[in-house]
């Protein structure tokens, strides 16, 4: 029971962390989207809804490739001293990666339903675009913004394929869906049937909350 207990409290707070590090990134990348149009657009849109779509597995490859020691990015970070792969930063990238493109869909719709001419009427009284985002588009897209962050939260929560590729199942690594496949493999049906109830608990909340915040918006 302490170790059902000490994984989804570990598994829990990675989530969180993840759904911080997300947060400027796919808030950025909905304005963008809901707002502009641009050279490019479609490819970022195709990138931003890859990991949907795509092999779990597949984006934790992908990820390898990148933040691996071989990789690009993972052989600067080595040599600055930081390690990803099969550590607690690998945890909340793969978390982060797997829940960006839901903060995003549920971001851009927020945005996508705010009255533009509120932003243009602080626009014409001197408001700088940096200041009319933060007075006006972001407070009235909050609840699409939360919807979003709330759906990424519970992404990253249930998160296993990309996760056991970058941070492995080590003890210190171990998340719930992790855990429960462990379990299972291990033939530990009680302790998998114990992180499968935490995990369905948090995740349904997590989606109700979501959802009544979605349907407010468009109300």
């Amino acid at each position: 029971m302490n170790d059902v207990v000490s994984v989804a409290l570990f598994t829990i707070g990675m989530a969180s962390v993840a759904t911080l590090v997300m947060l400027p990134a796919g808030i950025a990348m909905a304005w963008v989207l809901a707002r502009h149009s641009f050279p490019g657009r479609v490819v970022l849109e195709t990138l931003v809804s890859l990991p949907l779509v795509l092999p779990p597995v597949a984006t934790g490859l992908i990820l390898i490739a990148i933040v691996g020691r071989r990789g690009p990015v993972g052989a600067l970070l080595e040599w600055v001293g930081i390690e990803v792969m099969f550590t607690r930063l690998g945890v909340v990238l793969a978390m982060s990666v797997m829940g960006l493109p839901l903060l995003v869909r549920a971001a851009r719709a927020g945005f996508e339903q705010v009255d533009q001419r509120q932003e243009q009427i602080a626009a014409t009284l001197g408001a700088r675009p940096v200041h009319v985002f933060f007075t006006v588009s972001l407070p009235l897209a909050r609840r699409g913004v939360i919807a979003g962050a709330l759906l990424g939260f519970s992404r990253a929560l249930g998160e296993f394929g990309a996760t056991i590729m970058v941070a492995g199942a080590l003890p210190s690594t171990r998340t719930i869906a992790v855990a429960i496949y462990t379990y299972t493999e291990t033939g530990q049906q009680q302790a998998a049937a114990g992180m499968l109830a935490v995990a369905a608990a948090i995740a349904c909340a997590s989606l109700v909350l979501s959802n009544r915040l979605g349907a407010s918006q468009t109300c």
